[in-house]
């Protein structure tokens, strides 16, 4: 049976989910938010998405979007045509794509390994890689302009902001303290801000009978 709404698995934590939520939450949809216990996936998310990682979106039409930024685009599809530029999150410059891969690549394999490594030693290996490759290029883009592709928030912000806020916080001490002053303070400014604020509160698990929550 299809849904009357979109319906949107996900996990509060997990920054592709989070990245998912901003940009739903920002394009004004209506929308069916349905949090996962990831060691007891419902069997309606399974029904749907074998693969069972979050965020997974299930459309009215019975289709279903598997990947974030699949439904980062999705959402901004409904909702860019009717905004002025400045309040467009997609530039269409190259730039933008190329941040993005590099955060979901290999940026990506470096905070996995940073956070979760058994020994020190990776951990610190891991989080130096990471300073060069895309934390220090990252601090300097935001030297030249406010957010990282101009004056305004883009989709590479948003895109890229929840693994930033991941990468912090496996050390905040170490990060508060790196020279990084102008990427902690386009982390805090959008951490903060209302539209993050509104994807971030916590739910209980969803189970089959539960009222009606909206993102």
């Amino acid at each position: 049976m299809n849904p009357s709404l979109p319906v949107l698995y996900s996990f509060r934590r997990c920054p592709y989910a989070i990245r998912a939520r901003l940009a739903l939450k920002h394009a004004g949809l209506a929308i069916a938010l349905r949090e996962v216990a990831l060691k007891y996936k419902p069997a309606a998310l399974l029904e749907i998405s074998p693969k069972a990682t979050v965020p997974v979106l299930q459309l009215v039409d019975g289709s279903v979007l598997e990947e974030s930024l699949d439904i980062m685009h999705w959402a901004l599809d409904r909702f860019e045509p009717t905004q002025p530029d400045h309040a467009r999150w997609r530039t269409g410059c190259a730039d933008e794509l190329a941040l993005i891969a590099l955060n979901d690549g290999a940026f990506k394999r470096l905070l996995d390994g940073y956070k979760y490594a058994d020994q020190t030693q990776v951990a610190a290996r891991c989080r130096d890689e990471a300073f060069e490759l895309f934390i220090a290029p990252l601090e300097r883009r935001l030297c030249v302009t406010r957010y990282l592709l101009g004056e305004s928030p883009s989709l590479a912000d948003m895109a890229i902001l929840p693994f930033i806020r991941q990468f912090a916080g496996v050390d905040a001490d170490g990060f508060a303290a790196a020279p990084f002053p102008t990427l902690r303070h386009w982390l805090d400014g959008l951490t903060r801000a209302p539209l993050f604020v509104s994807v971030m509160p916590k739910h209980a698990p969803w189970q089959p009978g539960d009222p009606l929550t909206l993102l």
